[in-house]
């Protein structure tokens, strides 16, 4: 028997299991994707390994986040200790921040002021650090189980910032909801519920909004992307695009989505059309397991959180070289899994000894 399941790092949500669970509470079930068709552009994009100087005894682990601030300086934010850690732009380490904040790291912001913001998939909160990481906002309440109400996050996933200030929170794993507050954290509204219409979502994981106020949605597990204006209203959605595990908006307006289902980085521009990709799975050098948040440098170098690999990967942009990517997405990559049959699953008990 496979189940299906959706997975960020540790963390596990079952959404279906054939033959056991026929829809979930709601009567909807996840839809079936098929993968994008035809061949798209090849980005010029080539890795560029080793471009971290970790210092000495630095762990790595599970890579989750990654965001710049105004100076071009790195903020990595990872699943083993130190969790969040800045580098400058030619990848020296400078220093580790946050010790304590988290439980289990899942995105990372920078706001036009050099804030940092985290949301934690586990603690159910989201925080604004100050640039020299005291905590100056808690959205949310640090607790093992979630909840939705005006003040309470159920595995918030992603955050982004309004032309204004006003905050948006995609909640994420155990909601599928996308919260507005204004800029000191107080609530305004929320919008969406577990589903596949319209203003609908199945895991909204990622949120960026555009120099117009609209607000995109990285609808993970409908495997498209929902815009809305500032206020929650539907305008359109991207289809047929891949699995928008994080997105972008570069200063040109166009989306850069870090595709973690097919493993690849996408460009699109403004109407959702796929200007080009680079990346497929793997473990090589340039290969990715869960491309999972990206972000871009003001050099147009684009660093990548690639979670199952533990590592941020960066590459540099070079010629385009005018010919079709190789790699076509057909399937899925590291998703889902067959039930074991093995000892401790037939056995009473573990063994107290050998």
């Amino acid at each position: 028997m496979i189940c299906r399941v959706v997975a960020a790092g540790l963390v596990l949500a079952l959404i279906a299991c054939p033959g056991v669970i026929a829809a979930d509470a709601a009567g909807v079930n996840p839809p079936v994707i098929t993968p994008p068709a035809g061949r798209v552009q090849a980005l010029g994009y080539q890795v560029l390994p080793e471009f971290f100087k970790f210092p000495p005894g630095f762990v790595t682990g599970e890579a989750s986040g990654v965001a710049i601030n105004s100076r071009g300086h790195i903020f990595l934010f990872q699943r083993a200790k130190p969790m969040l850690s800045e580098f400058d732009e030619n990848g020296n380490y400078i220093r580790s921040l946050g010790e304590g904040l988290f439980d289990h790291p899942h995105g990372l912001r920078i706001d036009r002021d050099d804030s940092i913001w985290t949301t934690d998939d586990t603690n159910n909160t989201v925080l604004k650090l100050s640039a020299e990481g005291r905590v100056l906002l808690v959205l949310g309440k640090r607790q093992p189980a979630g909840g939705e109400a005006d003040w309470l996050f159920n595995k918030p996933a992603d955050v982004a910032f309004g032309p204004s200030g006003d905050i948006y929170v995609a909640d994420g794993y155990g909601n599928s909801r996308v919260v507005k507050l204004d800029r000191h954290g107080n609530f305004i509204k929320a919008w969406g519920k577990y589903g596949s219409g319209d203003g609908e979502f199945i895991l909204p994981h990622s949120i960026a909004v555009d120099a117009q106020g609209r607000v995109y949605v990285g609808d993970r597990e409908n495997a498209r992307i929902q815009i809305f204006d500032g206020d929650g209203k539907f305008l359109t959605k991207w289809t047929n695009i891949g699995y928008p595990y994080g997105l972008t908006i570069t200063p040109d307006q166009h989306v850069w989505m870090a595709d973690g289902g097919y493993d690849r980085i996408i460009e699109l521009d403004q109407n959702g059309k796929i200007l080009g990709a680079f990346g497929e799975p793997g473990h090589e050098p340039g290969q990715m397991a869960w491309a999972h948040f990206m972000a871009m440098t003001p050099d147009k170098k684009i660093i990548v959180a690639d979670v199952l690999n533990w590592r941020f990967q960066v590459f540099v942009p070079t010629s385009a070289s005018g010919k079709f990517a190789t790699y076509v997405p057909t399937k899925r990559m590291y998703f889902g899994f067959t039930r074991s049959e093995g000892y401790i699953t037939r056995s009473p008990g573990w063994p107290t000894s050998n």
